[in-house]
């Protein structure tokens, strides 16, 4: 017997330094997924210097959460709408784009917190259309606990806050 997947809350996290990208990013976004239900503080993200050449300095680093729940299924469609997106406000200078916004999309369940990837390593698994999925958080003991391979960003009080809050928003969805 074939049990039905239970839908999930998609979050994205967003990577940005101007504030007028983020707002047709976030317009964008609402039109591809919904409404967003929830958006966390926003704080610089400096925990690395990975985006630096790409994006510059002085980044912000923010979630957001929408309304609709998402069949999980669909997180490679997502992401490459989400690639879509960041490539259409990126900068172009000859055949380079250079991304003026970085949205990784993912969702929430109860027990855990799952993130899209163009990029494979050894704790991710393939989904489909190039995109791969790790767990980023688990939900254990009422508090969400990282993993060795969670970004720093995603461990930060103000980011757990958050997702304690969105995954607060799920259980009542569900």
């Amino acid at each position: 017997m074939k049990k039905e997947v239970d839908p999930a809350k998609l979050i994205c996290g967003l990577i940005y330094s101007d504030l007028d990208i983020l707002h047709d990013a976030t317009r964008r976004l609402a039109k591809a997924f919904g409404p967003i239900d929830g958006e966390s503080d926003i704080y610089d993200f400096d925990h690395t210097d990975y985006y630096k050449s790409e994006m510059g300095i002085n980044l912000i680093r923010k979630f957001i959460s929408f309304e609709r729940l998402i069949h999980p299924g669909k997180l490679a469609d997502i992401k490459h709408k989400t690639i879509a997106i960041e490539k259409d406000l990126a900068n172009q200078q000859g055949d380079t784009f250079k991304r003026t916004i970085n949205i990784d999309p993912g969702y929430m369940e109860l027990s855990k917190l799952i993130l899209a990837s163009t990029k494979n390593y050894s704790h991710r698994i393939y989904l489909d259309k190039g995109i791969y999925a790790e767990v980023t958080l688990v939900f254990r003991n009422g508090k969400f606990k990282y993993l060795p391979w969670t970004y720093p960003d995603y461990v930060d009080p103000r980011a757990i806050d958050f997702f304690a809050r969105v995954r607060d928003i799920c259980k009542g969805q569900l």
